[in-house]
């Protein structure tokens, strides 16, 4: 695409922190009120979707890489361009945050509609363009409990309502995830999970095995919820887009929807948490 110039190279200078990529170029603030402006006068859309995208630590640099290029890809896409076509409104709103510990989310793209491919355009471009940062811990809840305000302040209403939460390990900071889960299933919303299990769990001991049963049983909810695990990391950007278009089609999975009170999680939902606690004591 014309935007899109690869983080890969930056990346292979080293490990990254906020303070290294201030060289990055951002968005020009002399463009924002012009954009927001014409988001205003989008009115209502289909689908309001928030990206909550993992960067803990425990995400090494080319995960990092490789999930921002798969959503910023997936969004100018033919495919999900051809089924905002579908949609009644034809229209979805987006914002695009980063999370870590329960006090630490970032949001790198405030609510935006896409309507076609400049807009898909503009906001894969302001993706790419933000400054690489990481940070420590993984709060699934903290993620969870920082989306659900942003639908209040969202200027488009939306038919559907739905978090989309990528991660590579377990909740194991702030509060527990599943009443997080259920607070935000009570004002339909639904969440859709995106577990990243390229790396063997013996990698790091904060790794688990069956993170996509974890995000099963203990993360997503709400009608038509689903998992797509990333288990290949060549399938990454492929994993991203899929799940993309399932969440602007709004179509429903085979997997049976089962009450949540009514489900015995194959994974401990406070796994993480135990983890940490048995490493460090805390």
């Amino acid at each position: 695409m014309r935007w899109y110039a690869s983080i890969g190279a930056v990346l292979v200078a080293g490990v990254l922190t906020a303070s290294d990529v201030t060289g990055v170029a951002a968005p020009d603030p002399r463009h924002r009120p012009a954009m927001q402006a014409a988001d205003k006068a989008a009115g209502k859309v289909d689908v309001e979707l928030i990206l909550a995208v993992d960067v803990s630590y425990s995400m090494d640099m080319d995960e990092l890489a490789v999930q921002r290029e798969g959503y910023a890809q997936a969004l100018v896409s033919r495919e999900f361009l051809q089924a905002l076509k579908a949609l009644p409104s034809g229209k979805v709103a987006v914002t695009y945050f980063e999370w870590a510990a329960s006090n630490d989310q970032k949001i790198i793209i405030p609510w935006r509609v896409i309507d076609g491919p400049e807009t898909a355009d503009a906001v894969a471009a302001e993706i790419m363009n933000a400054p690489i940062r990481r940070a420590s811990r993984t709060s699934i809840s903290g993620a969870i409990y920082f989306a659900m305000p942003l639908f209040e302040t969202s200027p488009y209403p939306g038919l559907r309502r739905v978090i989309d939460i990528s991660g590579d390990g377990a909740n194991n900071n702030g509060a527990p995830v599943t009443p997080a889960r259920d607070e935000a299933i009570s004002k339909g919303i639904v969440i859709n999970g995106l577990p990243i299990m390229v790396k063997d769990p013996s990698y790091s001991t904060m790794d688990i095995e069956n993170l996509d049963w974890y995000y099963e049983d203990c993360v997503i909810g709400g009608p038509g919820s689903f998992v797509v695990a990333i288990k290949d990391r060549d399938k990454f950007k492929e994993a991203i887009r899929s799940k993309l278009l399932q969440e602007v089609a709004g179509r429903t999975t085979e997997r049976p929807l089962v009450p949540v009170a009514e489900k015995e999680p194959r994974v401990p939902c406070l796994i993480g948490e135990k983890m940490w606690q048995d490493r460090w004591g805390r």
